[in-house]
């Protein structure tokens, strides 16, 4: 097996230093850091017919007894931040057998691709190999410590008294993949491997889901999905403020930059209170971000006796003040929508706002909804 490095004197291979082919075939140039003098260390992403992330590196799952196979692939080894990092590559299949299950318990071992450099470790040789680190028996088994300067590429199960004769190791389920992906610095790396936070901001990665980058705390999607929030349901003015009880309030929105998407809806339940004819007045809901400036929204509810009647609106999308004096305190800088409005049961327009009593009384199952679109400080 001819496993070749570039910047490394590749004494195990009998050729005695970095030939042509070794620089040709090395992942070399400057790769995504992990720190100012340190790399990602990682597998070389790419398959033959890109449909998965790396074929590089990959520990074969059709293997037969204790005995399988590690493909051919290119990988970065970070050694210590004193060693830096070392690019290698194994130009074909590497054949790497197992030793023979414990007699009482099984263990995990660990398939590593390792980095041997006297001049830092003093290990007496220099070189990069494909190792098994054994792990130890147990009833309930853990993958060994990655040595150093190492690439874990494999967790493989290794069953009690199995051996060549007894069936070997179970390859189709004892195997779990370890393998990282890396790429130069700038790239976008792949998904697999643990999760792990960038080196700077504005760094990128694919969550395997979708593009995201780190700002200097967080990975953020760069392209925005929709989350939930719990809107608070109030009313403006009046003697009572409403008390939600077994009813359910309920929001969604999605932010992309300083544009603001909403839904909230808030359904009456059995013990939904709201102090009874004339109590209260202008219901409302709040949002999930405060607008910049105030604007339409839209607004749909059924309510009544009977089932009630469909009624169809607008709101008010507002950002409170210090001046404001709801009956349901809400703080100063609050996005609230307000000043819901619709017709009258007749169909007649009204000047009147929504609340306990207009366009009706809300009975058990009564529902009111708002949404829109709507600009925030970015």
């Amino acid at each position: 097996m001819n496993i070749g490095s570039a910047w490394l004197l590749n004494t195990v291979n009998g050729e005695g230093g970095q030939s042509r082919l070794d620089t040709r075939l090395s992942p070399l140039g400057t790769m995504a850091p992990s720190g100012t003098l340190s790399s990602r260390p990682g597998v070389i992403p790419g398959s033959a017919d890109g449909t998965r992330y790396t074929d590089g590196l990959w520990v074969d799952t059709n293997g037969t007894g204790m005995s399988t196979k590690v493909n051919p692939g290119r990988a970065v080894i970070q050694g210590s931040a004193a060693a830096g990092a070392y690019p290698v590559y194994v130009p074909e299949f590497t054949s790497i057998t197992f030793a023979d299950g414990d007699a009482g318990n099984p263990r995990v071992d660990l398939v590593v691709l390792r980095v041997y450099d006297d001049q830092q470790d003093a290990s007496g040789k220099t070189g990069a190999l494909i190792e098994i680190v054994q792990g130890v028996p147990a009833a309930v088994p853990t993958a060994p410590a990655v040595p150093p300067a190492s690439l874990p590429l494999a967790e493989v199960f290794v069953k009690a008294r199995a051996s060549a004769g007894t069936g070997g190791i179970d390859w189709k389920s004892a195997v779990t993949s370890r393998r990282q992906p890396t790429v130069a610095v700038g790239g976008i790396i792949p998904a697999g491997g643990p999760s792990f936070d960038g080196a700077y901001p504005g760094q990128y990665r694919d969550s395997g889901k979708r593009l995201q980058r780190w700002d200097g705390q967080v990975w953020k999607d760069l392209r925005p999905t929709w989350q939930k929030y719990e809107p608070v349901w109030g009313a403006e003015d009046g003697k009572f403020a409403p008390q939600l009880g077994n009813g359910s309030v309920t929001g969604r929105y999605i932010q992309d930059g300083p544009h603001v998407e909403f839904y909230a809806s808030l359904k009456i339940g059995k013990t939904s209170k709201w102090g009874g004819a004339n109590q209260n007045g202008n219901w409302f809901l709040t949002l999930p971000l405060p607008p910049s400036t105030a604007m339409p929204g839209n607004f749909r509810a059924r309510t009544g006796a009977n089932g009630g009647a469909y009624y169809f609106g607008g709101c008010f999308i507002y950002t409170t003040t210090s001046t404001d004096r709801f009956t349901t305190p809400v703080a100063a800088g609050t996005g609230v929508a307000r000043g819901w409005s619709c017709s009258a049961p007749d169909g007649r327009a009204s000047g009147t706002w929504v609340d306990g009593d207009h366009p009706a009384a809300p009975e058990e199952g009564s529902w009111y909804e708002v949404w829109g679109t709507y600009e925030v400080d970015a």
